[in-house]
């Protein structure tokens, strides 16, 4: 069963894909579609979708009948002076977009929905890992991340939930949140979609401006240059990716690290196998995070 009928209406005018507001309402959708034996497939996002956000979509559809796509912008994962108030919300068109692409119905909560009394006693720790990397760079980020996919994943009881490797740190602890807390969810996480010259698909690119664009392909070249010199060590793809940033005056590097996926920890010159390259940098006023898979032999 591809659309449920929910007791709610739909919020936009021009697609026919339903928009479901109230957890209530979606546990009614979500019973409906079990009854009729479906698959039920989450992919959870913050709006202003783009290709990238499309292809999880996409691959959602091979995985279950019932997709579901979440939009809500989490104010717990944005730490003060972060960018919660300009981060881009543009339902009509996600709207439209999702319906082409054979969205079941869409979860649009208003945050008194997800947060009813305002304040959150409850949340979950990302733990140690949640501390390195963006979480160094946003503290609580990911705390509000686990919470609000916690919460999610509870409201939808997806067989499957889809995430992007972009992100490859909130997939991570997605991964290990859902095996430490015995959740009966399966993750898949699906290739990061790029623009022609190997820049990430990002919700934020809309920010930047023309020449902060031709510079924010440095973090997919720093990687490339990671990917050329692996069979060098450790070391020397630092080096040699860190020396892509140049002297960039658009661009500040915050991190450039390369771990192993199983522990999602820094790995040294005595490192065997397959490693991820992560980078963050500030490119004007915008935050843009990239990464890779590199064998070290």
């Amino acid at each position: 069963m591809n659309r449920p009928s929910p007791t709610t209406s739909t919020l936009a005018a021009d697609p026919t894909v339903t928009v479901l507001s109230t957890v209530a309402s979606v546990r009614e959708s979500v019973r409906a579609a079990r009854a009729s034996g479906d698959r039920i497939v989450l992919v959870p996002t913050m709006g202003a979708l783009h290709a990238g956000h499309l292809a999880l979509v996409d691959r959602a559809r091979e995985l279950g009948e019932t997709v579901i796509v979440s939009i809500f912008v989490n104010p717990l994962q944005f730490g003060a002076g972060e960018d919660l108030d300009r981060y881009p919300r543009t339902l009509d068109a996600d709207l439209e977009a999702l319906d082409a692409h054979g969205a079941s119905f869409v979860f649009a909560p208003p945050v008194d929905e997800m947060y009813p009394t305002g304040a959150v006693e409850t949340r979950v720790s990302a733990g140690h890992v949640g501390s390195l990397y963006e979480g160094a760079a946003r503290p609580g980020h990911f705390d509000g991340m686990l919470t609000v996919v916690a919460k999610l994943l509870g409201i939808t009881q997806p067989d499957v939930a889809v995430f992007g490797r972009k992100d490859a740190q909130q997939a991570f602890l997605v991964q290990q949140m859902v095996a430490d807390l015995n959740l009966a969810t399966t993750i898949e996480v699906v290739a990061t979609v790029r623009e022609l010259d190997g820049l990430a698909l990002s919700s934020r690119n809309r920010f930047l401006s023309d020449e902060e664009r031709l510079a924010a392909i440095t973090l997919s070249e720093a990687l490339r240059t990671a990917e050329n010199t692996a069979f060098e060590g450790v070391a020397e793809v630092l080096a040699e990716a860190a020396g892509a940033f140049g002297d960039h005056d658009a661009v500040k590097l915050d991190y450039l690290v390369v771990v192993d996926p199983a522990t999602f920890l820094p790995v040294d010159d005595d490192f065997r196998g397959t490693a991820t390259v992560l980078v963050a940098a500030l490119v004007g006023g915008t935050r843009l995070i990239d990464n890779t898979t590199i064998t070290l032999n």
